[in-house]
């Protein structure tokens, strides 16, 4: 199944001010960036049939891939100055690089890579900026096995702020962690059918038309999942697992677990 990667945004959030900054699916966590750690992922469950909708900073997702270093994160032997790998990473894999333009919102790079998609009754979608160890088999199943048009993964937020309920005179009733409230977010995993094209306008949204057009005709699935999902929003949370990952503390990494 194919997987479309979003990673042609300008992840404002994520920018220093800096003339060389890159853009956000290629922000380092651990030796490699996210967009690797994403595809990855996929990969574990045997998709390796990518396209990635480019946009801000393209050159930095070619160069990356152009001149891949496998032995960065595989074990190799040096025998009379050649490199034997004992394991690689993207060997397998087949990437399909597209320049979707600068400016144009998600569902509008959605558009401008379906004959890449080619005549594919399902495929994958992601932001190639959030990780996850979630069951994608299960996610690809219950879609499969409905008649409805996508499926995304809903999680509960992630922010740390608390809510607070007010009562009469200004006192507070209660307090809640958002995280424990009964609400769901977007998490940015994506099961389509090739119908989503159909309610997606030049210019479009994936969520906002596409999915909300789906949502309308009660034929939009949700994904409800609890389980490890990190956000890359922030500087602040891209350090976070940047750290973690030093630690040995990946669940997302569900490729090391089968190694």
């Amino acid at each position: 199944m194919k997987v479309v990667l979003f990673c042609g945004g300008y992840g404002t959030r994520m920018r220093t001010g800096t003339a060389g900054d890159v853009p956000k699916p290629m922000q380092l966590v651990g030796p490699r960036p996210l967009i690797w750690h994403v595809m990855r992922y996929y990969a574990h469950f045997g998709h390796t049939e990518f396209i990635l909708c480019l946009g801000y900073g393209s050159h930095h997702i070619k160069d990356f891939f152009l001149n891949y270093q496998e032995t960065t994160s595989n074990d190799f032997v040096l025998r009379a100055g050649r490199v034997e790998l004992l394991s690689t990473d993207i060997s397998d894999w087949s990437i399909s690089f597209v320049q979707t333009g600068i400016d144009s919102p998600i569902g509008e790079r959605l558009r401008r890579v379906r004959d890449h998609i080619g005549g594919d009754e399902m495929f994958l979608a992601n932001y190639a900026d959030v990780l996850t160890d979630a069951p994608l088999p299960d996610m690809i199943d219950r879609l499969t096995a409905s008649d409805a048009g996508a499926l995304m993964m809903a999680v509960p937020p992630a922010e740390t702020f608390h809510c607070i309920e007010l009562g009469e005179s200004g006192k507070v009733g209660g307090i809640t962690p958002v995280s424990e409230m009964p609400l769901w977010v977007n998490g940015g995993y994506f099961v389509l059918r090739q119908e989503i094209f159909d309610h997606i306008p030049e210019g479009g949204d994936l969520v906002a038309d596409g999915c909300a057009e789906l949502a309308k005709q009660d034929r939009l699935l949700a994904y409800s999942y609890r389980g490890y999902w990190r956000p890359t929003d922030t500087v602040k949370e891209r350090v976070a697992l940047d750290e973690a990952y030093s630690r040995g503390e990946r669940p997302w990494a569900l490729w090391e677990r089968a190694s």
